[in-house]
């Protein structure tokens, strides 16, 4: 058996680079499927011939070569200190503020209380389902994959509402609520997470301080550097300072963020809707607007397609047990039955006269698709006994969510809008 890879990050950042750019080319070129569908289906398609290569050959040590680069990479500070917040940004930057204050309330109501009882919902039933198949895991990290499942990716559900036909201000609040969840998720996996690793127990009053307080100081600081940002580019006319002033928002904002308690992820999302659009009307030429959406449309895509096929890689890390299999399979109605819930419940305590409305709890249920955050958290866990459990039932869940509701959702968005316009 060969020694694991043993890569500088450098080498580990080139190799993806390769693969991702080497995998988006058959998949533009001959298979032709979105990009997270395809890069996603090619990834998992890559690792599972690692896998058989592995077998066949069992004295390469090819698998656990694979397996030592990735599980190299330290996905918890790689997302949570940097590509999250590229991210949220990039996404925010597309999110048209006017129709999303139309749907400020069920995205208000969506990205906290939905996100906290998705986590609730998800956390009980996976301890349920874990008991039965014959694992026994502390409750509370239960709990943690709850709520590293339950937030939806924005570049997975932004590039979905790309291809489907929906109204402009369901779009912004699909992709509103998408952005906030993901913060609000963030915080309380982390928090939960803090609690899992040091034992003691968790306590909801504690739990409910620390989330006020990272989130509602992620929200003050996007306004701050989102504000800052804004005077400066009004003041100058020139593009590629003022696309380097949106890149020290995001580089800059993230790093201050841990310091002062709050919650990056939140902090990003707020500022990049402030630049996207106060910035974009205000205070840039179409220069200025043309050449910042085109950089952050580039790193948001790059990040994208490194996720997604990190996504498909993932398989090769998780230990060979059917019993994993099992649990991440029955995660998958387990997530997505949370999801209804988690939707359902809060519109209809805030329109219960639009419950009658199918397309947008459907939009929402369906399309809230999960992805590569989800993904790089779980990898970033730490390890011990639960790793493997919550890790084989998020690549499930993902792979599912990316692939099948992915795959569909824009035929049953047409199906349900033509069934609306009959009746």
């Amino acid at each position: 058996m060969t020694n694991a890879l043993r890569l500088s990050p450098f080498d580990a950042a080139a190799i993806l680079i390769v693969l991702a750019a080497a995998l988006g080319y058959l998949n533009f070129r001959f298979l032709k499927l979105p990009s997270s569908i395809g890069l996603t289906i090619m990834g998992a398609v890559a690792s599972l011939i690692v896998v058989a290569l592995d077998r066949v050959l069992p004295g390469s040590g090819l698998a656990h070569d694979v397996a030592g680069f990735i599980a190299g990479i330290d996905f918890h500070t790689t997302l949570m200190e940097g590509m999250l917040s590229f991210l949220l940004f990039a996404g925010a930057l597309h999110v048209d503020w006017h129709e999303m204050r139309r749907g400020r309330w069920p995205i208000l109501v969506l990205s906290t209380i939905g996100v906290v009882l998705s986590t609730v919902l998800v956390g009980g039933g996976f301890l349920l389902l874990a008991r039965v198949i014959g694992f026994d895991v502390p409750a509370i990290w239960c709990f943690v994959f709850g709520a590293l499942i339950s937030p939806t990716d924005p570049v997975s559900v932004m590039g979905v509402l790309k291809r489907a036909k929906v109204s402009p201000t369901l779009e912004a609040t699909v992709a509103g609520e998408s952005l906030f969840n993901d913060g609000v998720g963030v915080v309380i996996f982390s928090i939960l997470l803090a609690s899992a690793v040091s034992g003691a127990d968790f306590s909801i009053l504690e739990g409910v301080r620390l989330f006020a307080v990272e989130a509602g100081g992620g929200i003050l600081l996007g306004l701050a550097i989102g504000g800052i940002a804004f005077r400066a580019m009004r003041s100058i006319d020139d593009y590629k300072v003022e696309v380097l002033i949106s890149l020290a928002v995001v580089m800059g904002g993230y790093a201050v963020a841990h310091p002062l308690h709050a919650s990056g992820p939140v902090a990003m999302a707020v500022a990049g809707l402030i630049i996207g659009n106060a910035g974009v009307a205000h205070a840039m030429s179409e220069t200025t607007r043309d050449y910042l959406h085109k950089f952050w449309d580039l790193v948001d895509d790059i990040l994208n397609t490194v996720l997604f096929l990190l996504i498909g890689l993932e398989v090769v890390t998780i230990p060979a047990d059917l019993r994993l299999l099992i649990l991440g399979i029955a995660a998958i109605p387990l997530a997505l039955a949370a999801r209804a819930l988690s939707v359902i419940l809060p519109l209809r305590a805030i329109r219960p006269t639009r419950a009658h409305d199918v397309v947008v709890p459907a939009t929402l249920i369906w399309g809230g698709l999960r992805g590569g955050i989800s993904v790089a958290l779980a990898l970033g866990l730490p390890e011990g006994p639960a790793r493997a459990l919550i890790l084989a039932a998020t690549y499930v869940v993902v792979l599912f969510s990316v692939i099948i509701q992915g795959g569909t959702i824009e035929r049953l968005l047409d199906r349900l809008s033509a069934r609306g316009t009959a009746s």
